[in-house]
C-alpha cells in the first residue's frame, strides 16, 4: 500500500522525522504546564492543519477538547482517526461541533461553557482562487477577516489564558487578497492583544494538506485523470504533523504578538511539477508531458487501457495572485533566530491602530453592501496596506485543470 506520510517525508520535506521534535521535547515541561488539565476549543479543527495541532496537544492532557467545523463529514473522521490510534488520548469531556463559528448557535455554546483557557482558530479561506470574482472576495474576507472580529469580541467577555491563528507566508509583502486578508488578520488580532495573549504563526505549504495541489494528484490518480502544474512556482513545505507542531509551540511558548516561522533552507524548497512528477515514479509510471490541458485529457484515455505512460501538463503560471516564492517576513521586521532551533520568530510587533482598523471594517462592509468590484476592494485593502501589490492577470486557477 502507498504509505503517503513515508512518501512525503523522503520526496517532499526531505526529512526523517520532524524538524520540530527537538524544540518540543527541550519544552515538554513547559507544554505540559501550558496544556495539562486546560479547557481547549479548536475552530476549524477538522481541517489540516486543526487536526494536526489537535493531534500535537493531546499527549499533554487537555481536561477537555471541543472541536468546531461547519464540516461534519471531516468531523466524524477526525473522531474516528483519533479512537483508533493506539496510545492517543481523549478527553472524557471530548465534543464536536458541526458549526459556523460566527453562527448564534456557537456563541450560545461558548458562552454555556464559561469559555476556555486555550483557544486556536484554524478556520480560513486559504486558496488564491478564492479571489475569482467579487463574491469569492467577499467570502473569504468574511471568513477571514471580519468574522474573526466577532470571535475576538466574544473572547473579550471571557479571556483565554492563549489565543492563536494561523497566518500564512503570503501575508508578508502580499501580491494576492488572501494574502493580504491574512496580513490585515494580523493586525485585527493584535488589535486586541491589551485583552489577553494572542499568537499567529506563517508557515510553508503543508504536503498534500486537504484542497491542496499535490492532494489533487493522489484524487487525480485515482481517476486515471491527467495531472496538471505550474512549473515555475518554488514552495517551502511541512508535513501534516509538522504543521499542528508549529501552531502548538507558537501558541504555548510565543509572548504576546509574536508571530512564528519554521526555519527552512534553500535546499528544501520544491516545484509542484518537481513532486507530480516523483509521485507518478513512485507508482510504477513513466511521465509523458503534453503541451496542452487538452491534450492531456485526450492521453488519460490510454491509462483506462493499461498504458503505465501517465499524461502531464507542466506550465509556467500565468493567474491572478500566484506568487512565485514564498518569504516569512520582511525587511521591516525584527526577527529572533536564536530562541528555538526550528523556529524563527518576528518579535517587538507594535498594538495596531485600532480607529484605523476599525475604518478599515467600515469601508469594507459599506463595499459589500452596495454593489461593488473586486477592483475597489482591492483599492480599499491597498489603502491599509500600502505595500499590498496585487497581481492581476484576469485569469483565476478555476480556469485550468
Amino acid at each position: 500500500m502507498f504509505n503517503l506520510d513515508g512518501f512525503i517525508s523522503q520526496y517532499v520535506t526531505k526529512r526523517p522525522q520532524s524538524m520540530f521534535l527537538p524544540d518540543i521535547e527541550a519544552n515538554r515541561d513547559a507544554l505540559t504546564r501550558k496544556i495539562r488539565g486546560k479547557t481547549v476549543l479548536v475552530i476549524g479543527g477538522a481541517g489540516s492543519i486543526g487536526s494536526s495541532f489537535v493531534r500535537a496537544i493531546l499527549p499533554f492532557q487537555p481536561a477537555s477538547l471541543v472541536v468546531v467545523d461547519y464540516n461534519e463529514n471531516a468531523l466524524a473522521e477526525l473522531t474516528r482517526d483519533l479512537r483508533s490510534t493506539k496510545g492517543m488520548y481523549v478527553p472524557e469531556d471530548y465534543v464536536t461541533y458541526p458549526m459556523d463559528f460566527a453562527s448564534p448557535v456557537f456563541d450560545k455554546m461558548f458562552r454555556n461553557r464559561g469559555g476556555f483557557d486555550i483557544v486556536g482558530n484554524f478556520s480560513a479561506h486559504k486558496h488564491v482562487r478564492s479571489e475569482k470574482d467579487i463574491y469569492s472576495v467577499e467570502a473569504l474576507l468574511q471568513n477571514n477577516v471580519l468574522h474573526a472580529k466577532l470571535l475576538l469580541d466574544l473572547l473579550t467577555e471571557y479571556p483565554p489564558e492563549e489565543y492563536f491563528c494561523v497566518s500564512t507566508d503570503k501575508a508578508a509583502n502580499p501580491v494576492n487578497i488572501m494574502g493580504a486578508s491574512k496580513r490585515i488578520m494580523e493586525d485585527v488580532i493584535f488589535s486586541y492583544s491589551d485583552k489577553f495573549p494572542v499568537k499567529t504563526a506563517r508557515f510553508a505549504n503543508v504536503a498534500f494538506s486537504n484542497g491542496s495541489l499535490p492532494a489533487g494528484f493522489l484524487a487525480r490518480m485515482q481517476k486515471l485523470q491527467p495531472l496538471s502544474a505550474p512549473s515555475d512556482v518554488t514552495r517551502y513545505f511541512v508535513s501534516p504533523e509538522e504543521s499542528g507542531q508549529i501552531c502548538m509551540l507558537a501558541c504555548m511558548l510565543g509572548a504576546n504578538r509574536e508571530i512564528f516561522f519554521p526555519k527552512l533552507e534553500e535546499a528544501q524548497v520544491m516545484t509542484f511539477d518537481e513532486i507530480a512528477t516523483k509521485l507518478l515514479e513512485t507508482q510504477g509510471y513513466e511521465v509523458l508531458r503534453c503541451s496542452s490541458d487538452e491534450e492531456a485529457i485526450d492521453k488519460a484515455e490510454e491509462l483506462k487501457k493499461g498504458s503505465k505512460q501517465y499524461p502531464v501538463h507542466y506550465s509556467v503560471s500565468d493567474t491572478s495572485g500566484e506568487k512565485p516564492y514564498e518569504e516569512f517576513f520582511t525587511d521591516t521586521e525584527a526577527v529572533d533566530m536564536d530562541r528555538l532551533s526550528s523556529l524563527g520568530v518576528i518579535t517587538n510587533k507594535t498594538v495596531p491602530d485600532k480607529t484605523r482598523v476599525e475604518e478599515l471594517f467600515k469601508k469594507l462592509n459599506v463595499a459589500f453592501a452596495a454593489d461593488t468590484s473586486k477592483e475597489e476592494v482591492v483599492t480599499i485593502m491597498k489603502e491599509y496596506l500600502p505595500n499590498f501589490e496585487h497581481i492581476e492577470k484576469g485569469k483565476s486557477l478555476d480556469s485550468k485543470m
